[in-house]
C-alpha cells in the first residue's frame, strides 16, 4: 500500500461520513445542513463538508455525538 492509498483509507470528509451513518438522506443535505451551522467537529462549528475526519474524531449533529471509527 502506498502512502497515498493509506491516507485515503484513513480519512472520510464529512459530508460521507452523515451520509455513511444515515444522519442526511443525501449529500445535498449534508451540504445544507453544514454550511447551515448545523454540524461540530471535536465541539467546534464545521460549516465544511470537505474536513477531513479521522479515527476519534467526534462529530456532533442534531444534539446526538458519534466517533469516527474507520
Amino acid at each position: 500500500m502506498t502512502n497515498d492509498q493509506k491516507k485515503s483509507s484513513d480519512m472520510i470528509r464529512l459530508g460521507q461520513f452523515m451520509k455513511w451513518q444515515n444522519l442526511v438522506q443525501s449529500g445535498g443535505e449534508a451540504k445544507i445542513r453544514i454550511q447551515a451551522g448545523e454540524v461540530m467537529v471535536n465541539g467546534c462549528v464545521e460549516t465544511r463538508r470537505g474536513r477531513q475526519l479521522v479515527t476519534g474524531d467526534k462529530v456532533t449533529f442534531n444534539g446526538k455525538h458519534y466517533e469516527v471509527d474507520l
